[in-house]
């Protein structure tokens, strides 16, 4: 036990002199959240700037005019019909509705006509304020319908209907889908970091080998699978405290809720976490150098990174990438991460936590079959 402490104690003195790793394995990852806020930051409700042109003095036309103008997250102004082309195509209004002389009369007549509604930004603009419009207007016009062409009852229908006691209240509920998408974005940049410092941390055991120190240490009383075991808590170490800054800042300083309890996600996270240390001893076990340790990580945790969806939604590939993904520990993370959000408990999601339990035990076998089988120490003497 005394000499499993020393080793963890000297690695991470080493690990704390060198700043630039340090920092690399603490800040890093934050970055991630940045990215998140950009990507999904800015998806709440946005204002509508319309511009109205209203060529007929009808009172319909005017109560038209205050219809539109009263619709949320739209902001109306009256423009001359000579500025139509120069506001749309500066930017500076979305869209303008044009309200042709003989509008009110065709609403009246129960066929609402004479009104355009001209924009360069394409039916996510003109179809919005059609839907609300041509409700409107078909109400109007199916009290012409009732009142039977006499105006007298249709103005005494129309009045009722403007001073209608019913109203339709609409209040908006909290939406938490952006802080689900940034939190997805954090996680998939802190998997990414986390398999990378596994990696590194992992490494040392080469570069040990290849400047001599992991002969001087087996001469000692440490045999190898206290070595290789001390590497594994020192990586575990890391990554909690990855974990743990990771998600303090994005919980109190960026108030970005989750949607899952800090230490469930804490918890899940470090689950994952041993599967990446065992994946990286895999990758060490393999490699003969540091240099093409380097490049086996490059060639299996990048891509298996992308592919199991850290950086987009896994939904938009193609069916045989997403069950290429299914054979991806990262996936299976995601995926818990996911329904833990959607209100599922921890207990009913133990399928996903047996799998990445496998992953780890998995990868932690072939990494001990391997050296066991191929203590290579002589190569570096």
């Amino acid at each position: 036990m005394k000499e499993v402490l020393w080793l963890i104690s000297n690695s991470l003195r080493s690990i704390i002199k060198d700043k630039k790793r340090l920092f690399t394995y603490l800040f890093v990852p934050l970055i991630g959240i940045l990215i998140g806020i950009a990507a999904y930051g800015n998806t709440g409700p946005t204002t509508m700037y319309a511009g109205v042109v209203n060529h007929d003095n009808g009172k319909i036309a005017k109560d038209t005019v205050k219809f539109i103008s009263g619709i949320n997250n739209v902001k109306v102004t009256n423009i001359d019909s000579s500025k139509v082309r120069d506001q749309i195509a500066s930017g500076k209004l979305d869209c303008v509705i044009i309200l042709d002389s003989g509008f009110s009369k065709s609403v009246m007549n129960g066929d609402p006509d004479h009104i355009e509604i001209v924009s360069i930004k394409g039916a996510s603009i003109t179809g919005f304020v059609k839907s609300y419009v041509n409700n409107y207007l078909s109400n109007v016009a199916s009290l012409n319908k009732a009142a039977g062409g006499d105006q007298a009852a249709f103005q005494q229908m129309y009045d009722q209907y403007k001073a209608s006691s019913f109203k339709l209240e609409g209040h908006s509920l909290k939406d938490t889908s952006k802080n689900n998408d940034i939190t997805g974005q954090t996680i998939g940049f802190l998997i990414m970091i986390m398999l990378s410092s596994a990696g590194g941390l992992s490494e040392i055991i080469i570069r040990e080998k290849e400047n001599r120190t992991y002969l001087r240490l087996m001469s000692s009383p440490i045999n190898s699978r206290i070595y290789v075991f001390s590497n594994v808590v020192v990586n575990m170490i890391i990554m909690f405290v990855q974990i743990l800054i990771t998600l303090t800042v994005m919980t109190k300083v960026f108030h970005i809720s989750p949607g899952v309890s800090f230490w469930t996600m804490v918890g899940v996270l470090l689950i994952f976490a041993l599967a990446g240390v065992g994946l990286s001893l895999v990758i060490t076990s393999f490699a003969s150098t540091t240099a093409s340790a380097g490049a086996m990580q490059n060639l299996i945790m990048t891509p298996t990174c992308l592919l199991a969806g850290c950086f987009w939604p896994v939904e938009i590939m193609p069916k045989t990438m997403q069950k290429i993904a299914e054979f991806l520990p990262q996936r299976w993370l995601l995926d818990t991460i996911t329904q833990l959000q959607k209100g599922h408990t921890l207990s009913s999601l133990s399928m996903n936590i047996s799998i990445l339990f496998a992953f780890a035990m998995a990868f932690f076998m072939i990494a001990i079959y391997k050296f066991s089988r191929g203590n290579n120490v002589r190569n570096f003497i």
